[in-house]
């Protein structure tokens, strides 16, 4: 057992009461699927006010409607094409939500440079979910990378109760561009029936960790999990220059300053 997956069957049993609950009560998925991109919308607007421990408790209900319509639709037999399309598509919606309320925050604050990493990171999360939608029209499955949509989404919760979110977007930018790397290079050895990357020799340890394809609840991701929290939480903020290291304005306070 490994601690990632230890805490996903923490959470797994209140999650089994809703799913059952709305099983019960016949709400259909994607109703539940349009309520969690509304609830990220508020997120995402706390986020541009820099009320960052309400934008985290409004993201913890967003990603239990986003967690609970795909399994909801499996129990009530309500599965379908249409479904699948409209869960990813509002997916994006969501992300783009969150990205948006913080460069709204930061363009408030007149800091260009995290208008500038948040801007990045969320081009490249949008690029990761949209090579492996390309890649798997072409080749059977591209699930390379680890910075994924449940990792980024878990990483703004912990930079909003933390107050750590310069440090996140840092490690969401970064390993968003790798990922991308790691899909484009996977599907063209794939497509070219090429060998993919080794993983014995000196650079071994390299290519596991930042050629990623392991599970999700293993030991490897389990030390990647680590090494991320000790960089965000350790990082001191004045080495980032986080702009609410010093705090800072909402949106509203900004625009009545302005008008």
């Amino acid at each position: 057992m490994t601690f990632t997956g230890a805490i996903g069957k923490t959470v797994n049993f209140p999650l089994r009461l809703i799913i059952a609950t709305s099983v019960a009560l016949r709400i259909h998925p994607n109703v539940l699927t349009f309520v969690g991109v509304l609830i990220s919308i508020a997120a995402g607007w706390a986020l541009a006010e820099g009320r960052f421990i309400l934008s985290g408790v409004i993201m913890v209900c967003a990603s239990i409607f986003d967690f609970i319509d795909g399994k909801v639709a499996q129990e009530t037999g309500l599965t379908s094409l249409f479904g699948g399309f409209w869960d990813s598509v509002i997916d994006r919606f969501s992300d783009l939500a969150l990205s948006l309320g913080l460069i709204v925050l930061y363009a408030s604050l007149g800091r260009v440079d995290y208008v500038l990493i948040t801007s990045i990171a969320m081009v490249f999360a949008t690029m990761t979910s949209y090579t492996r939608a390309r890649a798997e029209s072409m080749i059977k499955k591209c699930k390379v990378g680890f910075m994924e949509r449940p990792e980024r989404i878990v990483l703004f919760m912990i930079g909003a109760f933390t107050n750590r979110m310069a440090a996140v977007m840092w490690v969401i930018g970064v390993l968003s561009v790798v990922t991308v790397i790691n899909r484009i290079q996977y599907t063209y050895l794939e497509l070219n029936n090429r060998p993919q990357p080794r993983r014995d020799g000196l650079s071994r340890i390299f290519v596991k960790y930042f050629y990623w394809t392991e599970e999700r609840t293993t030991v490897p991701y389990d030390l990647w999990v680590i090494a991320i929290l000790a960089f965000v939480w350790l990082t001191p903020p004045d080495w980032l220059k986080d702009p609410m290291a010093e705090g800072g304005m909402g949106f509203i306070q900004w625009l009545m300053a302005r008008f």
